[in-house]
């Protein structure tokens, strides 16, 4: 029989390309969701019962255990960009992958594979960063020879960055950002999962992997880049100061808890300004895709396959162009 991966949010961004990845390499794997009806997608990606969602709450042990029953790997890709009602940073992203690490280890299961994020620290002043890093560290506690992955922001299909702000220009001349300075290291969400199956299936040696495209941009930059593929050149980015950025996720972030989560803040928290505020880079002498073999693929290669749609004219936005050049026959 197939061996059996567990993969905790494998309904996610990162997660339904690792189930992908590891599908294709003839593992069965078991894609623990909080919401299994919502994750029925996930079977088309292998053959008939390859690939199964189950129900899974992360922020509960036992529904972890359950999970990983008779798995030979575990991956975990769980985890969120802003806090909504018991979703915490904490009881998601520390507490879950400690759940994991832990049935891990008490079930002889040695490779756990743990999607972190560039910037992750136990003393960061960022939540999301402190929990990202008090994670590592459990992990690596209860399981030495994890591999920790660490991407930079990741950019494909169904992400929530290069989308979000395509979306914004479509309605408005004038896109502001915050930390328009701050460099990134973009990285396609495919390459990040190549990485994490090379882990599950043993391919990587025991640490942590910073996990970074081929090219170093500021913010500003990589807005400026998507509005050109978008073809809204006449959309001005406006570079905001961080005590206006922060002052805004203050606002935001009130809203919400006002509202009692009914307003949801997908606009900025006062969290991501911290987060904003340093470089979101491969450290120097950090390992990374070049231990792994893989060659990223590169922001201007990926954008015009996925973006199209925020264009003027949609999917007819070349054909329209094309018209304007041909001569009108008399």
């Amino acid at each position: 029989m197939s061996k059996l991966v567990t993969i905790y949010g494998g309904s996610g961004f990162v997660g339904r390309y690792i189930v992908q990845r590891m599908a294709q390499a003839g593992w069965r794997v078991r894609v623990a969701v909080r919401r299994p009806n919502e994750a029925l997608f996930v079977k088309t990606y292998g053959a008939v019962g390859q690939v199964e969602p189950v129900l899974c709450n992360i922020r509960d042990s036992d529904s972890v255990r359950r999970a990983l029953q008779g798995s030979d790997v575990a991956v975990n890709c769980v985890g969120i960009l802003n806090e909504i009602g018991r979703n915490t940073f904490g009881l998601v992203q520390y507490h879950g992958a400690r759940h994991i690490a832990e049935a891990c280890a008490e079930m002889g299961i040695s490779r756990l594979v743990q999607i972190s994020a560039i910037g992750a620290d136990p003393k960061s002043k960022s939540v999301y960063a402190e929990t990202k890093g008090r994670a590592e560290e459990v992990v690596r506690a209860h399981c030495p020879d994890a591999v920790i992955l660490r991407p930079s922001v990741v950019f494909g299909p169904e992400d929530q960055f290069f989308n979000r702000f395509a979306a914004q220009a479509r309605f408005t001349p004038v896109l502001p950002v915050v930390g328009g300075a701050t460099r990134f290291q973009p990285v396609y969400v495919d390459d990040v999962a190549r990485a994490a199956a090379m882990a599950a299936l043993g391919q990587a040696k025991p640490g942590i992997y910073e996990l970074g495209g081929p090219e170093t941009r500021p913010f500003a930059d990589l807005i400026e880049e998507m509005l050109d593929v978008i073809r809204r050149p006449g959309v001005l980015v406006l570079n905001l100061p961080f005590f206006v950025g922060s002052a805004m996720g203050t606002f935001f972030d009130l809203v919400q808890s006002m509202t009692g989560g009914l307003f949801t803040n997908t606009m900025i928290t006062r969290d991501q300004v911290r987060n904003l505020a340093r470089d979101n880079v491969v450290s120097p002498g950090a390992m990374g895709f070049a231990e792994l073999g893989i060659e990223p693929v590169s922001v201007g290669a990926v954008l015009p396959e996925y973006l199209w749609r925020f264009r003027p004219g949609g999917q007819y936005s070349d054909i329209r162009e094309s018209a304007k050049n041909l001569k009108v026959q008399k």
